[in-house]
């Protein structure tokens, strides 16, 4: 493991997250770091990809997919929150911290966010730097990232569709990919990561396991689906219907659906 270029990455991540930081107090608001998670990962990349150089068949592969994924998610989550006051999630966290949430926010919002991104990514170091084409192992995990990047990328597009009709207010969007899981999204990021946890084990990476289970309980027990469905129910009463029928993550016929 290259241990000097991935603590230099940490320090790029770090750096970013601080300007942005000294943006969020000037604008009282800490939200956007939502569109700097994905970056978070592409910086990494371009860090391992830049020491690396020229790279191999996978380690460029990855290095795209790493991009593709990074920048498609950044946009989108800054085209919806354009404009928008700050999410609520930040809101309570602002209300819980304060008084002096404007520095704390600092550690506990960008800091926090970059040292999570920057574990996560290690299956990147070695997919990205250890020399090597493609064969078998990184057509599946190309598979497997193709099969997350529609689920997520469909998932939200189906999402903000739904939303962007005032009719569909207070309602629940259970046809597309959401009549198969509650959240395809989120199913669609766990694919992503366990994909590139593939590319590092086709790279001899098998050792950083912990960043796609770290990635996964973040998913399914923390900022996820845990943490979005909180409240969802109470705000939505067909929320209740929607979850007896439906998956709450991994894909399936909703419940009740003959396959006759």
């Amino acid at each position: 493991m290259d241990m000097q270029t991935y603590l230099f990455a940490l320090a790029l991540i770090l750096g970013v997250g601080v300007a942005a930081w000294a943006v969020s107090v000037a604008i009282r608001n800490v939200a956007f770091v939502d569109s700097l998670w994905s970056l978070f990962f592409l910086i990494a990349a371009v860090t391992f990809a830049a020491a690396a150089w020229p790279l191999s068949a996978r380690g460029l592969l990855v290095t795209v997919l790493v991009a593709i994924w990074a920048l498609r998610l950044s946009i989108y989550i800054t085209a919806r929150n354009w404009g928008e006051p700050e999410d609520h999630r930040y809101q309570k966290i602002r209300a819980n911290n304060e008084p002096g949430f404007a520095f704390k926010s600092l550690y506990i919002v960008f800091g926090l966010q970059g040292v999570l991104a920057w574990f996560i990514a290690m299956p990147l170091l070695p997919a990205i730097m250890n020399s090597g084409e493609i064969g078998p192992l990184e057509i599946v995990a190309g598979a497997l990232w193709l099969l997350g990047f529609v689920f997520e990328a469909r998932g939200d597009y189906q999402l903000a569709r739904f939303k962007s009709d005032p009719s569909n207010k207070g309602r629940v969007l259970n046809t597309g990919l959401w009549r198969y899981t509650r959240h395809p999204n989120y199913f669609g990021d766990f694919c992503v990561w366990w994909a590139f946890y593939l590319f590092a084990v086709a790279a001899g990476g098998w050792w950083t396991v912990l960043s796609p289970v770290l990635m996964s309980l973040l998913l399914l027990k923390v900022s996820g689906v845990a943490l979005l469905e909180k409240t969802i129910t109470g705000r939505r009463p067909e929320y209740a219907d929607y979850i007896r029928r439906t998956n709450a993550f991994f894909p399936g016929l909703p419940k009740g659906t003959s396959t006759a």
